[in-house]
């Protein structure tokens, strides 16, 4: 059917199946002025482009840290048996070590006694006679702690052997372990206190002999600690008591000699 329009200045009517392009443009036009309408678009646009970035970033991470765990499991696996071979070689090590300190700390305390004695003897003045010549502290063996060691290094080691008897602390132990093995390859579990009783018949002889005892090298922090009127015979002489403490020489005062010994 067709229609005319008669009328001028009025518009066409559209039928109801027919599209009119410009009435759709002007209505979405008038929906995008609603700031809202925009803002809540941008917003949407914004999470899901930053969820797509994350998303992204993470699978790369996930594929680094899968190829960083690959990489360690086999070095791990490849250097598994050389570290069992060093720790195996340390305990070694420090086994043998702690045995020489051992072996070392006897040798060098074989000579201490005869040294003390000897200078004991070559200090004594005239009319001066001793009693009575005895260690006072404790007697120590390399091979064992010292017992009654109340120095901070014995309480360390004390604190590191109930350590290692409750299985806490193997770390601490061996520290206190090679501690006392580099104590006992120093020498310094080779100095004792001992107790010099005499009698003389001068306070000067007395003084004389405790003068030559400090200038000893074998001997230091020589001190009187009694010192008494007592009878000897039909005679009075004064008593006395020293204590003393044995001293490791500097190497250049002690002399070596080889020895040597015929076989027939």
């Amino acid at each position: 059917m067709i229609e005319i329009n008669l009328l001028p200045g009025a518009q066409r009517k559209t039928g109801r199946g027919e599209f009119a392009p410009a009435a759709a443009l002007a209505g979405i036009g008038e929906r995008f002025k609603d700031k809202y309408l925009i803002l809540g678009t941008l917003g949407i646009a914004l999470g899901i482009a930053a969820m797509a970035g994350m998303w992204t970033y993470q699978s790369r991470q996930a594929a680094a840290l899968d190829t960083r765990e690959s990489t360690a499991a086999a070095d791990s696996a490849r250097f598994a048996a050389v570290l069992k071979a060093r720790s195996r070689a340390e305990a070694e090590r420090d086994s043998v070590y702690q045995q020489l300190a051992i072996i070392k700390s006897i040798d060098d305390s074989r000579y201490v006694w005869p040294h003390i004695l000897e200078e004991i003897n070559l200090a004594l003045p005239q009319y001066t006679w001793l009693t009575d010549v005895a260690q006072t502290s404790a007697i120590t063996s390399g091979a064992a702690p010292a017992a009654g060691d109340t120095s901070a290094a014995g309480k360390a080691r004390a604190d590191s052997a109930k350590k290692l008897g409750k299985g806490a602390d193997k770390k601490a132990a061996a520290v206190a372990a090679r501690a006392r093995a580099d104590s006992l390859y120093n020498g310094a579990s080779n100095t004792l206190t001992f107790r010099i009783i005499g009698q003389t018949v001068d306070l000067q002889a007395l003084t004389l002999f405790m003068k030559n005892l400090e200038a000893s090298p074998y001997i230091k922090n020589v001190q009187l600690t009694r010192s008494d009127l007592v009878a000897a015979g039909n005679n009075q002489v004064t008593e006395f008591q020293l204590e003393a403490q044995s001293e490791v020489p500097p190497p250049d005062v002690v002399r070596t000699v080889p020895l040597s010994i015929a076989v027939h």
